[in-house]
């Protein structure tokens, strides 16, 4: 059994960061108005940092088309140190933002960071938010752009046989999903795409906070939780948490359902997925499933 509050507790390095911080917008605020404050507080600091950034990078737009109909914007950004007719290894970035918050434009900077540090065409891509659009239209547009990445890879330089996903909070749910679902599915011999190599999971979501009754009983005791444990924490409490999830609006969550609860599979079903990298947060409601399931991927190896 696990307990992880040894991670918990604030440092000296956070209440440093901490005392930086602007005060929250104010709560009665229009929702509309408050994700669009957010959304261009975003783009600014990204705007800001690709003055130095920009002249680094290739910088393609798309429209990817949706199951539904519609469709959904993308970007790539690809080192300009690198030569344009070789294929790079393609990382397909989702942001955070809890399912509200979160542009095309406000991923810019780090897209721009990780395609030069690590070499490879990044595949920034804007799936549709609540409330207007509600589960699973999310995890829809994550899968539908996956598929047209692979038919689509020429366009932007990319190697078809070297795909790795990565999303921050909200995202790396989405990522995580994918990355089970695919593998399942090549298991299965439903899933023709070629297997994905690595995925990057920071501070995911892992659990439905109405399907974590499986997350509870790896825990040494229910007191131990980070969901109790942080449950005022800074940036994110419980109720921001709970805030995020209602607008989904998942009205009969299932326990079993890996597409919303990848950290729920069994250890049968996550054997064999490809390396994965956590970044995990002490003071995070959601630390613990992110812990577990690296254990779990870790054992299961």
């Amino acid at each position: 059994m696990s307990d992880f509050s040894i991670y918990g507790g604030p440092s000296d390095e956070w209440l440093a960061v901490q005392a930086t911080l602007q005060s929250p917008p104010a709560v009665d605020q229009p929702l509309s108005e408050r994700k669009q404050l957010i959304n261009e507080d975003r783009e600014v600091i990204a705007a800001e940092a690709m003055k130095s950034l920009g002249p680094q990078v290739h910088i393609k737009d798309f429209k990817i088309p949706t199951r539904d109909g519609s469709s959904i914007e993308a970007r790539t950004y690809r080192p300009v140190s690198i030569h344009e007719t070789e294929e790079l290894p393609v990382y397909i970035h989702l942001h955070g933002g809890g399912f509200l918050f979160g542009t095309l434009s406000s991923e810019d900077a780090v897209c721009s960071r990780i395609a030069c540090g690590a070499a490879v065409v990044v595949l920034n891509v804007n799936y549709r938010h609540t409330p207007e659009y509600i589960y699973p239209t999310a995890w829809n547009d994550t899968e539908d752009a996956f598929e047209w990445a692979h038919v689509h890879v020429s366009e932007f330089g990319g190697n078809s046989q070297k795909f790795v996903i990565g999303g921050i909070s909200a995202g790396a749910q989405l990522a995580a999903s994918l990355v089970l679902e695919q593998h399942l599915g090549m298991s299965k011999g439903t899933k023709s795409s070629p297997a994905i190599v690595g995925q990057v999971l920071m501070i995911p979501c892992l659990a439905h906070m109405d399907c974590y009754e499986p997350q509870l009983k790896k825990l040494k005791d229910p007191s131990v939780s980070s969901y109790r444990e942080n449950e005022n924490a800074p940036i994110l409490p419980v109720k921001t948490v709970r805030f995020f999830v209602d607008l989904l609006q998942i009205k009969t969550p299932q326990i079993e359902d890996i597409k919303l609860n990848p950290g729920n599979a069994l250890p049968l079903q996550v054997e064999g997925l490809p390396p994965t990298v956590f970044g995990i947060a002490g003071l995070d409601p959601m630390r613990d499933e992110g812990l577990l399931y690296a254990q779990m991927l870790t054992e299961a190896r």
